[in-house]
């Protein structure tokens, strides 16, 4: 249905960059030049099962690297950007919120700037057919009231945290990009992802870890912040549909149809996990045994949920995966691969895992 396309992903070595280049290596026949800086969250290692391929080439950049960003359109010659690096972790965000407003404004800027210049230099079928896909989430929406309603595309921006509002500023940039310049520029905003090869200090694979070395499960405040839990490798499979057919200019909202209080989410595992790696810890029956409550964190967000029905009625999108069969798999996965785990915890992973560079 698609000629092959040359994707610029920024980001690549994340949780969601790297499940997104592992969707297109695997199941496409695409080309993908992925650009990280490799800060803690880039992870080589999360790509080495589609490394080899002769349609992949990874490139150390930082995005806001103005010289760098220019020399690797140039080489490459993309056919779409899309733009998933940023700085994404709230408790971060609100120790140095500084870095995530050089990250996530600045790079993006950075990056719209040279691909609008890029683009603009462009003749015939290459400049028509060539899209930015900015890649942003539900938390620039803020916090929904009550139990019922859901975040749409046109929810007005509401952010709560340093991370969420330079998210939000980003979202703006595009937009703005995209209606002053008629450069062609598409959004996602998505829901809590889970799954595999995510960093430890998310929820999921810490409480996973923490549960098998016997260590305390913090849940923030009560436990109930609500939220819509999204399987990594659905918003892959979304997120590169949107690029090959979404609609210039347009934002589209991905959920996983599954709103879950935090609680709920660690007791899954916990359950899980109980199941199957009964703890080998003769103080503990069962892993719900080790959460423990402590002080919320400033501004937490209650409740999020995404409205996914534009995707789906437009572009025909629904995931895969419901949070049982998600939360299962997810589960055993950490199980099956926690040498990757011990490498993130104990840093080896930031070793140099660079390959053979090659021309996509």
């Amino acid at each position: 249905m698609h000629s092959n396309k040359k994707l610029l992903i920024t980001g690549g070595a994340g949780f969601i960059g790297s499940a997104v280049i592992r969707h297109i290596i695997n199941n496409t026949n695409h080309n993908v030049v992925n650009v990280d800086k490799l800060t803690y969250a880039g992870n080589l290692e999360s790509l080495s099962l589609v490394e080899g391929s002769d349609r992949y080439v990874f490139e150390k950049a930082d995005i806001c690297d103005m010289k760098a960003i220019k020399r690797i359109f140039s080489e490459y010659q993309p056919d779409i950007i899309m733009h998933l690096a940023a700085e994404s972790h709230v408790d971060r965000s609100i120790d140095k919120p500084g870095e995530f407003i050089q990250t996530n404004i600045v790079g993006t800027y950075v990056l719209l700037e040279v691909a609008k210049d890029y683009w603009s230099s462009l003749i015939g079928s290459k400049k028509n057919n060539f899209k930015f896909h900015h890649v942003s989430t539900d938390e620039v929406y803020g916090d929904l009231e009550g139990v019922n309603g859901l975040f749409t595309e046109e929810t007005p921006y509401a952010p709560s945290s340093p991370y969420s509002a330079t998210k939000a500023s980003s979202d703006h940039l595009v937009r703005a990009w995209q209606r002053t310049f008629k450069f062609p520029t598409l959004i996602t905003n998505c829901s809590n992802n889970y799954g595999p090869y995510q960093f430890p200090e998310k929820l999921i694979p810490l409480v996973i870890l923490n549960a098998l070395e016997g260590k305390d499960l913090p849940i923030y405040g009560n436990g109930k912040q609500t939220r819509d839990w999204l399987y990594v490798d659905d918003h892959a499979s979304a997120l590169l549909h949107v690029a090959l057919i979404g609609k210039i200019g347009e934002t589209y909202n991905i959920g996983g149809h599954n709103e879950l209080q935090n609680i709920d989410v660690v007791k899954s595992v916990c359950n899980i996990l109980d199941d199957l790696v009964p703890s080998k810890h003769s103080n503990i029956v069962k892993y719900q045994q080790l959460i423990t409550y402590v002080d919320d964190r400033s501004g937490h967000d209650i409740r999020y949920a995404i409205d996914a029905t534009k995707i789906s009625n437009e572009l025909n999108w629904i995931p895969n995966e419901t949070f049982e069969t998600g939360i299962k798999k997810t589960v055993q996965w950490y199980l099956n691969n926690i040498t990757w785990c011990e490498h993130v915890k104990d840093g080896s992973y930031q070793g140099e895992r660079l390959g053979v560079i090659k021309r996509v």
